[in-house]
């Protein structure tokens, strides 16, 4: 029996069920998400090497005049402190018209990467102090974990590809580059330039190809680390919906004070009506609070029987109308005004109610 027990137990602590929304909630608040790395990597080489493939032109020029200016106008001038400023600021310009649009190019496809992963996060949990983060035991165990052997092989692939896709493309272009010292300076840097974009975009575009099995692992892996037990749903249920046998309790004592309120309400009516023995329906006529008759109490069984105890001690009136009573028990509530349909039927009794009254007094 004690090992059924431990084995039950066992399997109630094994994480196999997927994570619910709040535990993934929980996670993306310390910034913990599915997110491949080499997706950013790789879209960000894709869009800087398109970028040059676009704009080649542009940045070549622009390197032209940096070179020209310097040698026709900065070798001439003379070197004084104001003329040394003047240069340096000239020069500052000019490379940040250079450098500024790839920079900007770059950073915009490490943004729009980061989006498409996992949207919009902001969480500083990921750079907060911890005493595990230095802890050399635990450092000694991530480095020799499954995840680093993974990331050592992804690395030596993604290394036999790039350079696969070079040699390639290298050797493509074999015949033209043993002829570039037969070219003029000018066609042999435009050769280059050109085949330095071409590996970049091959190579960028072998990268998003592993960068995108690699998110489908990381995604793997993510759901992998964030399943939970089946204790794990039940605590969690209990944390934020309450444990199930106090809101029983609780659910019991309200509908033990809702009765007690009720069963004060039945002296104050002005007549019972019954089935006679499976309903009870106790009315109230107040013209200053309703324009129609209205339900103070109703009970079925062993409540309704209760209903016509209290009423008999405090001679309510009581009428049997076995229609009118299930009628009643079904389409109202404690508190409703009754349907329209029966304030004919509810009107008769009620003055045949006040007529007995008055007569007894």
């Amino acid at each position: 029996m004690k090992l059924v027990t431990l084995d039950l137990q066992f399997f109630a602590g094994e994480k196999t069920e997927k994570a619910t929304p709040k535990k993934r909630s929980d996670a993306r608040k310390k910034g913990q998400v599915a997110k491949s790395q080499d997706v950013n990597t790789a879209i960000g080489l894709l869009a800087v090497f398109m970028f040059l493939f676009i704009a080649g032109s542009y940045l070549f020029n622009k390197i032209v005049s940096i070179l020209r200016h310097s040698f026709q106008d900065y070798m001439l001038m003379d070197l004084t402190e104001e003329s040394i400023y003047l240069i340096f600021m000239e020069l500052l310009k000019e490379l940040a018209l250079l450098v500024g649009p790839l920079m900007l190019v770059a950073l915009v496809a490490g943004v729009a990467a980061n989006y498409l992963q996992v949207g919009f996060i902001f969480s500083t949990e990921a750079i907060q102090m911890k005493l595990e983060k230095i802890d050399p035991i635990k450092g000694f165990k991530r480095i020799f974990s499954l995840r680093s052997v993974v990331e050592f092989l992804k690395s030596i692939l993604k290394i036999c590809i790039v350079g696969l896709i070079t040699f390639l493309v290298i050797w493509n272009s074999m015949n033209k580059i043993l002829t570039l010292s037969q070219l003029p300076l000018g066609s042999a840097f435009q050769f280059l330039a050109d085949l330095t974009v071409k590996m970049g975009l091959y190579a960028g575009g072998a990268l998003l190809f592993l960068a995108l099995l690699d998110y489908l692992y990381q995604k793997y892996d993510f759901e992998k680390n964030i399943r939970m037990s089946k204790q794990d749903i039940k605590d969690e249920y209990k944390n934020s919906e309450g444990d199930p046998l106090i809101k029983s309790k609780i659910k019991q004592k309200q509908r033990e004070m809702a009765m007690s309120r009720m069963m004060q309400e039945v002296p104050n009516a002005d007549v019972i009506i019954t089935n006679p023995t499976h309903f009870a329906i106790a009315l109230r006529y107040d013209e200053t609070k309703f324009d129609a008759p209205y339900v103070v109490a109703k009970g079925v069984d062993f409540m309704a029987q209760k209903i016509k105890l209290i009423a008999k001690e405090n001679e309510v009136i009581m009428i049997e109308n076995r229609p009118l009573a299930r009628a009643l028990y079904s389409q109202t509530e404690i508190g409703d005004v009754i349907p329209e349909e029966f304030f004919k039927a509810v009107a008769e009794i009620l003055a045949y109610v006040y007529r007995t009254k008055n007569m007894v007094k």
